[in-house]
């Protein structure tokens, strides 16, 4: 089965978000693969090694998403594509990008995380589906392979869902999906090795100008105070009213 992967490299979740000239400043942060992109790496690779095929991860972003390639490359992935995208694309942008690159390579599944940590948007992978004209199934809690058929389980609200469709389809995966694995020694030295294919939207035939634009961007007050509440539900409750009506001003 060739298995494609969808990856971001994002902030680490530890990482302080600083604005500096209306823009998210990127001075000494680290950076690592988006995590829900991570476990559908780790599902892939695991499909890949109880049935056999290959693993290409895909990513669109900066030059400094080599680093996240390479580590997808160390944990086992086979093939790496690098898309240099617009810098004022959007999450239209990027799924066309995206898209074309997955349609120039043969597939049988695609995967990604089931959203970003860095925006949440969880449009980039529906969008992409759409374009590709295959089924979509998000937030997949298990994944399971028996020949052109492939069983979901996924997140519904705090229950489980279960769809069984055909490949080729395009999978985002929920939290703990597949727990990573760290790449082995041998594995980052033959990452070292690998080529990592780099493209344009032009070499994909792609011009898809955003069709939205970041305004402003403003950090949140963090002067607010938390209040705790105490008493019975119904105590909360009355406290709880009367500071939205006096002190918030909403009610």
């Amino acid at each position: 089965m060739n298995m494609l992967v969808l990856l971001k490299q994002t902030f680490d979740t530890d990482t302080k978000i600083v604005l500096k000239d209306g823009r998210i400043s990127e001075d000494g942060v680290t950076m690592v693969i988006n995590p829900y992109d991570e476990y559908a790496l780790e599902q892939a690779i695991r499909l890949k090694e109880a049935g056999g095929g290959t693993v290409t991860v895909v990513c669109a972003g900066p030059a400094r998403s080599e680093e996240a390639l390479r580590k997808a490359l160390a944990m086992g992935a086979d093939e790496a594509v690098l898309i240099d995208p617009p810098a004022d694309g959007d999450e239209y942008t990027l799924a066309r990008v995206l898209a074309a690159a997955c349609k120039a390579r043969p597939f049988d599944l695609v995967l990604g995380g089931n959203l970003s940590v860095d925006n949440g948007a969880s449009q980039v992978a529906i969008r992409v589906a759409h374009e590709l004209g295959i089924p979509y199934v998000g937030a997949a809690t298990k994944v399971e392979v028996n020949g052109g058929s492939v069983r979901v389980e996924r997140d519904a609200e705090g229950d489980v869902e279960v769809i069984t469709a055909a490949a080729p389809l395009l999978i985002t995966a929920q939290q703990g999906l597949a727990e990573p694995r760290l790449p082995s020694l041998p594995g980052i030295m033959k990452a070292k090795k690998k080529p990592i294919t780099k493209q344009t939207p032009a070499d994909l035939g792609v011009d898809a100008p955003a069709r939205t634009e970041v305004v402003d961007l403003k950090a949140a007050d963090s002067s607010r105070q938390t209040k705790m509440l105490a008493g019975t539900a119904a105590e909360q409750a009355t406290q709880l009213v009367r500071l939205l009506r006096e002190e918030a001003k909403v009610v």
